[in-house]
This record gives C-alpha cells, sequence and structure tokens, in this order.
C-alpha cells in the first residue's frame, strides 16, 4: 500500500525501482530527467495545438512531472546530494535574490 512521503523519503524510495547501467548513471539519469521534461513540452504543444482540453492536459503534465521528479531524485541520489538540501538552497538563493530585487534578469551570479 501506498502512503505519502516527504521528498527525501521518495529520494531514497527510487531507489527500489532504479534499472540503469550503474557506469553510467549519472549520463544516463540526466539524458532521461531532459527527455522527460520534453514530454511535459510536449504535452502542453499537444494542448496549444488543441489535441486535448485542459483536463487532460492536467493528466498529463501530472504523469509527466512524476516521471520528471523521479530522473532529479536518482540524479541527486547518484551524485550523494540530498533532495531537500538542493531545494532549500534553492529557496535561499530565489529569496536572496527577491530581497535583493534581482530576481528577474539572467546568469546565476546576481
Amino acid at each position: 500500500m501506498y502512503t505519502s512521503m516527504d521528498l527525501d523519503t521518495y529520494q531514497e524510495r527510487t531507489r527500489e525501482t532504479a534499472v540503469y547501467p550503474e557506469q553510467s548513471a549519472v549520463e544516463y539519469l540526466t539524458l532521461g530527467l531532459n527527455d522527460e521534461a520534453g514530454e511535459v513540452a510536449g504535452a502542453f504543444k499537444k494542448y496549444l495545438r488543441g489535441d486535448y482540453g485542459e483536463e487532460e492536459l492536467q493528466e498529463r503534465i501530472e504523469g509527466e512531472a512524476g516521471d520528471v521528479l523521479w530522473y532529479w531524485a536518482r540524479l541527486l541520489d547518484e551524485l550523494d546530494l540530498d533532495a531537500s538540501d538542493v531545494m532549500d538552497k534553492n529557496a535561499e538563493k530565489l529569496f536572496d535574490r527577491k530581497e535583493r530585487g534581482v530576481i528577474r534578469g539572467d546568469g546565476d551570479n546576481r
């Protein structure tokens, strides 16, 4: 039976479903993450074209976003990074930019 879980638990549990070549894990996961993100974009493109409505778009995005999350969690795990630490550091960076009035713009070092 499935129960809701936090991000770190999800990251740990993805190990149980990880099937890919160990010698090229980072490369495989990076490509998979990009592929799944592309499927999110593809679903939205088809929605814009009129292939389906908002309800189906939401269903498709939910499924593809779950796949993005799996590849992201596996990639971080392979790199010995904790998902919650990555999330916390990103939030800290973004709120610092907001406080300094540089949330809009280009580049990582602003």
